[in-house]
């Protein structure tokens, strides 16, 4: 579907400026009604069971990049966004993958988010907390432009 679209209809984007320069692809935003088990049972809870489900699958946000210079598209993100938005807006929100996955990886190598080796829900709860505060401090200090960053 996304290789049959004609090239005029994506759209160049940057979404954010890299250690390298500027992050810029080309998006296309599609309307698909995604079908298996999981797409027919959750239009199904949605509908409120059987009885008052009409049979339609919903429609969902399909979001493709196809960067210069590759033959065939390189990524593909499923949305329930509206697909009336800005172009740019889903791929601000489908690339913050990168962000939270740098996040996840620094809460678990850098703050010790995997090291709690007790057994019970309070001292699990405990340290959670403080990891979290701890990732909360080091975004804000990351974030505040007066912040001195050693050479």
């Amino acid at each position: 579907l996304a290789a049959q679209t004609a090239p005029e209809h994506f759209s160049e984007v940057t979404w954010r400026q890299g250690s390298k320069g500027p992050m810029t692809s080309r998006f296309t935003v599609l309307t698909v009604r995604p079908a298996g088990k999981q797409s027919l049972a959750a239009a199904q809870t949605a509908g409120g069971g059987r009885n008052r489900w009409d049979g339609v699958l919903p429609a969902r946000t399909l979001l493709v990049e196809w960067p210069h210079g590759q033959d065939t598209p390189t990524g593909y993100w499923i949305s329930n966004l509206p697909a009336t938005g800005p172009v740019a807006d889903l791929v601000r929100w489908a690339k913050t993958r990168w962000r939270i996955e740098h996040d996840y990886r620094e809460l678990k190598h850098g703050l010790g988010l995997d090291h709690f080796e007790g057994r019970t829900w309070r001292g699990w709860h405990h340290h959670v907390t403080l990891v979290t505060a701890a990732q909360a401090f080091l975004t804000l200090r990351r974030l505040d432009p007066k912040a001195h960053t050693p050479a």
